[in-house]
């Protein structure tokens, strides 16, 4: 394993690694990929199959794993696979105890009025309004609130200050 350090600057970056080791099948899928280099399919056969690429898609949002590509036997094709990308963790930020709260609500939460509001802003964010202040302002809460539940749902990026919508080909 590589001497890799993750340093955390934003206390936004902490949600995929939150979500990650708060689900008992994604922290499967992240430990066997501290270990070697594999892919999706080796994943599937270890670990619930149909939450392989969600997880994937998490980690890889948070620049946590690293992908090439797999040389194939004669007559196969090639296919991806994923290893971590660090084995150290650092934070060096400062943020409010309410940012911080938000954060680790959103993380860990499984609340109904959360779904909700995920919802809604996949909603909003469909519909052009992309802006993290705009919607903050529109739902009534942080902007860090925001990209928070951008960081935890695969279908969302923060880029700049706006969010996009990721298609899921981007694995």
């Amino acid at each position: 394993m590589t001497g890799h350090i993750r340093i955390v600057n934003d206390p936004v970056e902490l949600v995929p690694l939150l979500v990650c080791f708060n689900n008992a099948n994604y922290k499967k899928i992240y430990d066997m990929l501290n270990k070697n280099w594999t892919t999706e399919q080796e994943l599937a056969v270890a670990a619930n199959g149909n939450c392989i690429g969600e997880c994937l898609a998490i980690l890889k949002k948070g620049n946590l794993i690293e992908e090439q590509w797999r040389m194939p036997k004669p007559g196969e094709k090639p296919s991806k696979e994923y290893k971590t990308t660090y084995s150290k963790f650092r934070a060096n930020f400062q943020c409010s105890m309410s940012d911080l709260s938000d954060l680790l609500h959103i993380s860990i939460s499984s609340d109904e009025t959360l779904r909700g509001l995920v919802d809604d802003v996949i909603n909003e964010v469909v519909a052009g309004s992309t802006s993290i202040n705009d919607l903050a302002r529109k739902f009534n809460v942080s902007p860090v609130f925001i990209k928070g539940l951008a960081k935890r749902m695969p279908q969302l990026d923060v880029r700049g200050q706006g969010l996009v919508l990721l298609d899921g080909t981007t694995r």
